[in-house]
């Protein structure tokens, strides 16, 4: 067999180098076997497939050197295989193996495309013979087929960078008509290089510029071959020939001696080339970067350098004519928690689309700016009076009253607007726009929504404000914030289910604070983030003590900022408190805000599942105010619901705040959710929320917020509500 095997390699003479890949097909499994090994010996690839529908498959997925056909197969023949090859362009040699030997066969194969038909039984070294010299055949095609599409290539990029230079290049006679042009100016300008040629340069010239043309064409024509450059406008023709519209070009033309080249008769050898190079995107350019110096991008509003340079020129105007002008500072409610529960992508989009409402508000020659962040300012020159300003701010405020549809979220959101009216709120620029802001401040520190003229009083409330955002810093540092605790209690057995941890700050100048004056500032401040994070551990340690004096089964509800939530350190901040403080996760009760859920981010969802498998439960805090979520609820590990206190305070059997609230129930027991019904002031409130099947409510008719001792006093665990609450609501 050794010996054999070495005859073989050296009448063959196929060298390793040379092997390439082979497709052996015949229906007979032991004969394709049998060829395989012969030429795995020779080290050829080798693949087998015994049909001709499984090698048609083959060649459409797999590429080969070589196919080793056999004619006569069952189900198809070889002659359709060669069919496909020869309609599919399979780059491969066909090398026919069959027992057919009868004339019509072999010439139809041939005509087929076959390279070389042998008969069965073969010879093994001729048959090897055959294979080997197809191989080399192969390479030479495929050697000759490569050096084709290189010279192929080749000749394309000459010709691409002949005809597709970025420069229309042309050459102008004597007379300053065109001799040639490049096919540049057909995608260019759209003209006919046909047609060009014979007429006048100025033919392409816009008008404002063909007195320009004529002279830079004389200066080059009578001067020495030295290049000239100059900028020049071009009419460009539309599918519509009578249509131009222009461009801007950069002309660079020099005189040239074309004797040799074009064979010109004695005393017309000399032309003008020149080039012709499109700088309109470099002009646009320009004007982008001068409007982007003005301009606010996103919104394409006026920035604040424009704003206030047109201000000084309407206060400059006012002075004049004794006339009045109005400076509004319009600040987006609630933009943050959008911003930040949505993603910047979606706020950013909220306010292409408020500042679209806004100037549809506006006069022609009022300016609408883009102060910065969710802040606008407006100009309005020329007002009769102060109620002219008013009555623009409502119109306003009516705009983006209606919701903004944006990617399949309905998005609520308002505005607060402070005026200053020149001259009585300032008579400069910075005066009129620090007072209009201040006024913007009142408004929201007030309720938000709204618009109000400002005055000499709220001076003193914007030095408050920078003064409570100061002393919070310094609370914080020396714990100086008081967390009180209001009850949770089961409406079932009306014993004490649990406590929410509220802050509370008592300032040492201005006394107790109510929490909506300095949550905002900690919000805008993000002091926020150090607020929940000394509560929750704070908090742990307190309800933890309770759990090891006898009340293990005392929960705790704690609200979080969406700025917390969103930190990436947020979770594990969660699980080190807990592990410090060992506090159970399954007593605890993080609330979050309803904006979140509108959310749609995938980790914002991984947070909370990391939350909700570690055992803590999930509340949507004032449930059913702002935005409609509903179809979000079941994206989010969510256990409960905090109904709004603002539908309890209004709560009465027919009451339209009573259908919503009995809604809510009702989707919260399908969805299996637990139920908290915050402001229970009264008790004919407590008893119809328990009839609808309400878990647990919180309110003053429970107690205010207190400390945790006196929660503890006044419902010692096991205590019923009978003879703590009066009836007499």
């Amino acid at each position: 067999m050794k010996s054999e095997q070495g005859h073989s390699d050296q009448v063959v003479g196929v060298e390793k180098s040379q092997a390439g890949r082979i497709l052996v097909v015949d229906d007979d499994q032991r004969l394709a076997e049998s060829l395989r090994e012969l030429l795995i010996l020779r080290h050829y690839a080798v693949d087998l497939v015994f049909g001709g529908q499984a090698a048609i498959s083959r060649l459409r997925s797999s590429t080969y050197d070589i196919v080793l056909l056999d004619l006569a197969m069952p189900d198809v023949d070889g002659h359709q295989v060669l069919q496909f090859i020869q309609e599919s362009k399979v780059n491969a040699l066909v090398i026919v193996v069959s027992g057919e030997s009868a004339v019509d066969h072999v010439s139809r194969a041939l005509r087929r495309g076959a390279h070389d038909y042998i008969k069965k039984p073969y010879v093994a070294d001729e048959l090897m013979t055959t294979v080997s010299n197809a191989i080399r055949k192969k390479r030479l095609e495929d050697s000759h087929d490569e050096m084709q599409r290189r010279m192929k290539k080749s000749e394309r990029l000459h010709r691409f960078l002949v005809n597709n230079s970025p420069d229309i290049i042309f050459i102008l006679d004597q007379d300053g008509r065109f001799s040639f042009i490049n096919s540049k100016v057909e995608s260019v300008l759209g003209y006919r290089r046909s047609d060009l040629l014979g007429e006048h340069i100025t033919h392409i010239v816009d008008t404002e510029d063909q007195e320009k043309a004529r002279y830079f064409f004389e200066r080059t024509h009578s001067a020495s071959s030295s290049e000239r450059t100059i900028n020049m406008a071009l009419n460009s023709q539309s599918g519509n020939a009578s249509e131009t519209r222009k461009r801007h070009f950069e002309l660079t033309m020099s005189k040239i001696d074309v004797g040799d080249v074009l064979e010109a008769e004695a005393g017309n050898r000399y032309e003008i080339y020149g080039t012709a190079r499109d700088i309109s995107d470099q002009i646009e350019a320009e004007e982008f970067i001068n409007f982007q110096a003005y301009h606010d991008i996103l919104t394409r509003l006026p920035n604040r350098s424009l704003f206030k340079d047109r201000l000084s020129v309407a206060i400059t105007h006012a002075q004049r004519s004794q006339e009045k002008l109005a400076v509004m500072f319009i600040d987006l409610d609630r933009f943050k928690v959008i911003n930040d529960s949505l993603g910047h992508t979606m706020g950013d989009r909220l306010l292409q689309s408020v500042s679209q409402r806004l100037l549809s508000c506006v006069r022609k020659g009022d300016t609408l700016s883009r102060f910065g962040g969710d802040e606008f300012t407006l100009l309005l020159p020329n007002i009769k009076n102060e109620s002219t300003a008013l009555q623009v701010a409502e119109k306003m405020l009516e705009s983006i009253k209606t919701p903004f549809e944006i990617a399949g979220h309905e998005i609520y959101i308002g505005a607060s607007i402070g005026i200053a009216v020149y001259p009585d709120a300032g008579e400069d620029i910075e005066a009129l726009i620090k007072n209009a802001d201040i006024a913007m401040y009142r408004i929201k520190s007030s309720g938000k929504n709204g618009s109000i003229l400002f005055n000499a009083e709220m001076n003193g409330s914007v030095t408050r404000r920078h003064s409570l955002e100061q002393d919070l810093r310094k609370a914080l540092q020396n714990n100086e914030l008081e967390i009180c605790y209001q009850p949770l209690v089961d409406t079932l057995n009306t014993n004490l289910y649990g406590v929410e941890a509220l802050i509370r700050w008592n300032h040492p100048r201005y006394g107790r604070l109510s929490p909506a004056e300095f949550i905002p500032i900690a919000e805008d401040s993000r002091l926020i983030v150090e607020i929940d994070r000394q509560t929750m551990r704070e908090a742990c340690l307190h309800v933890g003590a309770l759990h090891q004096k006898g009340h293990p089964e005392l929960s705790l509800s704690i609200n979080l900022s969406p700025v917390m939530v969103e930190r990436d350190d947020f979770v594990q901040h969660i699980f080190d408190t807990l592990q410090a403080t060992a506090f159970p996760p399954s007593k605890l009760q993080l609330e979050i805000t309803e904006g979140l859920l509108l959310n749609d981010r995938r980790d914002i969802v991984d947070k909370l599942l990391q939350l909700t498998n570690s055992g803590i439960n999930l509340a949507i805090d004032d449930f059913g105010t702002g935005f409609s979520s509903l179809s979000y609820l079941h994206k989010f590990p969510i256990n409960t619901l905090k109904i709004d206190r603002s539908f309890v305070q209004k709560l009465h059997s027919e009451s339209e705040e009573a259908c919503i609230v009995s809604a809510i129930v009702s989707m919260a027991q399908g969805l299996k959710m637990n139920i908290v019904a915050e402001g229970v002031e009264h008790m004919f409130q407590f008893n119809y929320l328990r009839s609808l099947g309400c878990n647990i409510v919180q309110g003053y008719l429970f107690g205010e917020a207190t400390t945790l001792s006196d929660v503890m006093v006044r419902y010692p665990y096991s205590q019923r509500l009978t003879g703590s609450v009066t009836s007499a609501d």
